[in-house]
This record gives C-alpha cells, structure tokens and sequence, in this order.
C-alpha cells in the first residue's frame, strides 16, 4: 500500500513539473518571439527610435498578447505597432487593423487624410505579406462602421492613443460597445491613451483616466491592471496646441523645440480590461 501511495505520489509530482515546464517553456517562446518582432529591422528605424516612449515589448507583455491570438488593432494609422504585430502574429494567429474607410460615399471625403492613410496601410499589408501572412483589414470608422467582426471572435482589442479622436465626436460609447461585442468572453480590451486631467477637453488629446475606466465598465469590462510602464512625470499638459505640442508632432516647430523635445513623448495611462 505504502510503495502504490508513494509510487503515486512520485507521478503525480512528475506530471505536475512536466505541466510546469511546459508553461514556461511556452511563455519564454511568447517572450523570444515577441522580442524578435520588437528588435527586428523590419520595423522603420525612426519608429524603433521611438521605443523609449513607447515601450512596445513591456506593454504587450503587460496586455498578454500571445502568438496565437486573433488581434484587432483600431486605428493603426501608419503603422507603428503593427510592424511588431503583424509579423508575430503571422505564423499562429492572425493581426486584423480596425482601417480608415478607403472609399468614403462623400467625393470631398475621398481626397482627405484618412482614406489616404488607410490606402497606403492596406498597400503596405500587400507588399509585406511574405511577413505579416495572413493579416487583414476590416473598415472600422465611426459613426457609419462600428462592427470589428463576428461576435465573440477575437481575443484581443487594442487600441493606441485614439480615444480623444472618438471623444470628441461623442462616439467612445459604440466604440467600446462594439469592442466589447467582438471579443471572446475573457478576451482583452487594451488601452493607451494621453493621461490628462480630469476636466481636460477632449479637444487637447488628453483623456481623463477615472473617465475612461468608468466608460469601459459601463460597456461590461472588467479592469484587470493599470500599468505606468508609459508614465511621463515630465508632462505637465498645458500646452498652446494639447498633445500635439510634444514630440513626435511638434505642432509648434522650431518655437520652444528643445524645451518639449527634452520632456519627451506624453504621460500615458495603459489599462488592460477583460469582457466578463
């Protein structure tokens, strides 16, 4: 009886670190691979120049974005984060850009920044598709495109610095309805924005961080982390143009350059949000 309860207990403990083993063994290949997509020289030097602010390895971590996952990223615009999203994603799971309608009904629409934009990201998928494999788009442009897909078929919602732009058209409400709607149950809803303070208009770029979270419960989600990995104390926020004011931007030029280039990209609040 004692050598079954031992021999027992000796396969139980074996399977156990086996179980083990092969969790960390999957994380570490999730951490090589997505150091590999943030490192590789696929990506545009002067937007690897911008990492020091951005830290786009630490926030995925922090957002648990594996390989196999199905990501909807909203607005990538020229693509910063998917030069490192698309490639990691391409062999196991598929990156979806939430694009700029291309074609809008409005003619004057047609020639203006966003179709624009959204034309060249989709060309930029095709010349690239030996790296990004099967990566897509779905039109994603409120208030006429609010779908991001099939309910419950994503595992992740990601959105970069975007929400004032929804904001201030009074359209944040759907967007994160919408998000809620595509994601899996227990799926992600990450969130970057400018940090502002809490009676700071829209208009500046800047989005209260109270606001956002109460937004994003009242659509359904659960705040499972805030990270201050895109923390900037140096940001005081009362800039002549907003965000804008800052690098990259510099709305103001060359008046007071060295003085914004020195504080550096915005304080940033970086929220991950599950759907109950």
């Amino acid at each position: 009886m004692k050598k079954t309860m031992l021999a027992a207990s000796i396969l139980l403990a074996s399977t156990c670190s086996l179980s083990l083993s092969t969790m960390v063994n999957a994380h570490n290949h999730e951490n090589t691979a997505l150091q590999t997509a943030v490192t590789s020289d696929f990506r545009q030097a002067k937007n690897s120049a911008r990492d020091q602010y951005r830290h786009p390895e630490q926030t995925l971590n922090f957002f648990d974005i594996k390989p196999s996952d199905t990501v909807i990223e909203l607005w990538p615009g020229g693509g910063w984060y998917a030069e490192i999203l698309a490639p990691y994603l391409a062999k196991e799971g598929h990156y979806i850009a939430g694009n700029f309608d291309t074609h809008p009904a409005d003619e004057k629409a047609r020639n203006s920044y966003r179709p624009k934009v959204g034309k060249k990201f989709e060309a930029w998928l095709k010349e690239n598709k030996a790296k990004v494999g099967g990566a897509t788009t779905v039109t994603f442009e409120p208030p006429t495109y609010y779908s991001m897909g099939d309910e419950n078929s994503a595992d992740a919602v990601l959105t970069f610095r975007n929400l004032h732009n929804w904001a201030m058209k009074g359209y944040l409400e759907p967007v994160f309805a919408s998000a809620y709607k595509v994601l899996k149950p227990g799926g992600t809803f990450g969130i970057v924005e400018h940090r502002g303070e809490p009676d700071m208009d829209a208009k500046t770029g800047y989005m209260d961080q109270a606001s956002v979270i109460k937004l994003a419960e009242k659509a359904g989600f659960s705040l499972v982390a805030s990270s201050e990995v895109n923390a900037n104390p140096k940001d005081s926020k009362d800039y002549p143009k907003g965000v804008w004011t800052l690098p990259p931007r510099l709305a103001l030029e060359d008046q007071d350059k060295q003085k914004y280039l020195a504080i550096g990209e915005s304080d940033r609040m970086t929220l991950k949000f599950v759907k109950k």
